[in-house]
């Protein structure tokens, strides 16, 4: 696998097997679009047991690098959807971030400056390959279908289904879905069909990418210039990419013409004033950009369902983008499983376009923030830009001012109402809401991470041993099933069966999650904390996971 071009793969068309049938052919789910969300949300869902069927209008994966940075979240749940080794082993990892003034660095930060993680910071891996990757895992599970130049032009939601008209080379035919999701990117055409919109803010500024081929020893990390003297007056980006490819982001101003700029008599002599006349490469892609930072109003609409760009768009800077997409497919997956299989009410999946709306808000406002520090739009904005600038080499405080793209983290879902409120005090930042944090383990003598033992499921996470008067199957509500895991500082065997037994290698359990003995978290299938306690109540953990699946809550609820 490792020698595909994949930006040569295209792939087949199937004549569909209900092309001449009046009734429509029924699926569960189907997700339209075959991008890094809608074939992430796919590989989810199939993991809960769901049977998805994808569509895309295309027959190859996207052309260009595209979207490049992928973030260690991102990276936990490609992950636990089996691909995301494969990502590292190909991307080229970094967490540090260097920020220049003109012809001097200013600041340099570290994303990740704490060992102890799995995963790097971020990535950098051409968009094809995470495609390709995610593609290839897709089309191996025999729970997800995948149809080329399969079109959707045609759409009527009604209160119990959705049916699709749907265009292919040999003609048209209908389906029918108990949902659709909508992946189909910043234009989505079932967007348009439902007669909807996302709204927001444009930018007038027009960026140029260009991908270079070129062998040099610069480090693996992230460098930004403010009116560096070899692009005056804009902003320049650098990347390394695998393969030996470079990209670079050169601002150019809202006044550039799109067409003359990507014409290599314009683009290599920009290349050559960064890397000096000496330097040899090819160029690889060239793209003009603009942007703009919009979402829908509401990313449910009844039985149709809206995630990545098709719900929201942001700029760039930052790489807020792809990884909050696949953060929406891990939200909703979960959600939308118990919900088919009828163990949460459909309540559940008002609370994925309530989480997920307010963390697109998170990332529209840094993602505006960055802009408006990056292209200042004014001489008193550039003048208080450059201020900060100087300011920053020496003083700390003038730091936290520099933007040049606050980069992506998981937003922390404070006022979910799924979440269970905490009882008693707690350091740190993993209150409800939050996304858990790794930890090296050991399980049965063997190197293990605490994210690797969760998620898919509900997580009870024990600091020691459960209870002996606890029975762990009187934590949970019929049909919500639950994994416990004991962490213990010593190795020792799990209290009982079926339960899983793990030991804090360097104390760092312990330390990230204020985990003194007997202190209880429940996680999420999504590996948010939805719950934490000092010590183990089984009433307090059956309420919590009644909370964490939009069931009713009976606070008198007395147990076997």
């Amino acid at each position: 696998m490792g020698d595909i071009d994949y930006q040569q793969v295209e792939f087949a068309y199937t004549r569909p097997a209900n092309l001449e049938r009046s009734d429509p052919a029924h699926h569960p789910v189907i997700v339209v679009g075959a991008g890094p969300i809608g074939l992430s949300t796919a590989l989810d869902l199939a993991r809960q047991g769901i049977d998805v069927l994808l569509l895309d209008d295309d027959y190859r994966l996207s052309t260009g690098s595209r979207a490049i940075c992928f973030a260690k979240r991102t990276l936990d749940i490609w992950d636990r959807l089996g691909v995301g080794q494969r990502m590292v082993d190909k991307g080229v990892s970094w967490s540090v971030g260097k920020v220049f003034f003109r012809d001097e660095e200013i600041w340099r930060f570290d994303l990740l400056p704490e060992s102890g993680h799995r995963r790097p910071a971020f990535i950098n891996l051409q968009q094809y390959y995470a495609e390709g990757y995610l593609q290839e895992a897709a089309a191996a599970d025999e729970r997800i279908e995948i149809r080329w130049r399969h079109r959707v032009h045609g759409l009527r939601a009604a209160a119990d289904g959705v049916d699709l008209d749907v265009e292919t080379p040999d003609g048209s035919y209908t389906l029918r879905a108990n949902y659709l999701i909508a992946c189909d990117g910043a234009r989505s055409p079932v967007r348009k069909l439902m007669g909807l919109e996302s709204r927001g803010r444009s930018f007038k500024d027009r960026f140029l990418i260009a991908d270079i081929r070129m062998e040099a020893d610069f480090p693996s990390e992230r460098w930004f210039w403010f009116d560096p003297p070899f692009h005056p007056n804009q902003s320049v980006l650098l990347h390394r990419q695998p393969d030996n490819v470079w990209r670079v982001d050169f601002q150019l101003g809202w006044d550039a013409d799109p067409v003359e700029e990507v014409k290599p008599e314009r683009v290599l002599p920009r290349l050559r004033a960064v890397f000096g006349e000496a330097a040899r490469f090819s160029l690889e892609w060239v793209s003009i950009y603009t942007f703009s930072c919009l979402r829908m109003e509401r990313f449910r609409h009844g039985r149709v369902l809206f995630a990545g760009d098709a719900a929201h768009g942001v700029s760039p800077f930052g790489a807020r983008g792809a990884n909050s997409g696949v953060q929406d497919a891990e939200n909703l997956a979960w959600k939308l499983a118990l919900v088919l299989r009828g163990t949460a009410p459909d309540a559940l999946l008002d609370t994925y376009a309530s989480e997920r709306e307010y963390a697109a808000d998170e990332n529209l406002l840094n993602s505006a923030r960055a802009t408006d520090f990056i292209t200042p739009k004014s001489e008193i904005s550039r003048l208080f830009r450059n201020t900060t600038l100087k300011l920053a080499k020496r003083h700390p405080f003038a730091r936290t001012l520099v933007n040049s793209g606050r980069l992506s983290v998981p937003a922390v879902l404070r006022d979910s109402p799924l979440n269970t409120p905490d009882e008693d005090d707690y350091p740190g930042p993993l209150a409800p809401g939050a996304v858990a944090l790794d930890a090296p383990l050991r399980v049965a003598g063997q190197d293990a991470w605490l994210l690797g033992m969760t998620g898919d499921r509900f997580t009870l996470l024990v600091a020691g041993a459960l209870p002996a008067s606890i029975e762990p199957s009187h934590l949970a509500p019929p049909g919500i099933a639950l994994d416990v895991v004991e962490i213990h500082a010593t190795p020792r065997a799990p209290s009982r069966p079926g339960i899983a037994c793990a030991v804090d290698v360097l104390g760092l359990f312990a330390r990230r999650y204020d985990a003194t003995p007997g202190t209880c978290y429940l996680l999420r299938p999504d590996q948010h904390v939805a719950a934490r306690w000092r010590r183990c109540r089984p009433d307090a953990v059956r309420r919590a996971l009644q909370r964490a699946v939009a069931l009713p809550v009976a606070e008198t609820e007395t147990l076997p």
